[in-house]
C-alpha cells in the first residue's frame, strides 16, 4: 500500500480590533488539509471561530501556524477525522472501477427483440 501524506496550511486568518484592550484578535482561521500519495491527490477546507482570548494572548505578528492549527484542533476541528476523509477520496482515486464504454463517434448499438 502507498504511504499518503497530509499537509495542513492556514489559509487566512480573519481579525477583530479592538477586542477590549488587545488589537487583531484572531476570530477566524480558514484551513486547507491536503493529502498525496504521489499520483493521487486530495483537499479538505474548512473554517473555524474562536472566542475571545481569556488568558494568555499572543500579538498577531507573533503568531505561528502551528500556534493557531492547534486552536483550530482545540476548537472542533477533528484532525484525525479530516485526515481520513482525505485518505479515503485518495484510496477511492486509486481504486475507481475501469470500465469500457462505446465509443462517442460510432453509432449507438441496435438491440432488436423478438
Amino acid at each position: 500500500m502507498t504511504t499518503i501524506t497530509t499537509n495542513w496550511i492556514i489559509k487566512q486568518l480573519l481579525v477583530q480590533t479592538p477586542v477590549a484592550s488587545l488589537s487583531n484578535v484572531v476570530i477566524t482561521a480558514n484551513w486547507s488539509c491536503r493529502g498525496s500519495d504521489g499520483a493521487f491527490n486530495a483537499v479538505l477546507t474548512g473554517c473555524v471561530s474562536f472566542a475571545p482570548p481569556s488568558g494568555d494572548f499572543t500579538p498577531y505578528d507573533q503568531l505561528t501556524e502551528a500556534q493557531v492549527l492547534g486552536w483550530c484542533w482545540d476548537n472542533g476541528v477533528d484532525k484525525a477525522s479530516v485526515e481520513a476523509i482525505v485518505e479515503k477520496q485518495i484510496i477511492e482515486q486509486a481504486n475507481a472501477p475501469i470500465v469500457s464504454l462505446a465509443l462517442p463517434w460510432a453509432p449507438a448499438a441496435v438491440v432488436l427483440s423478438i
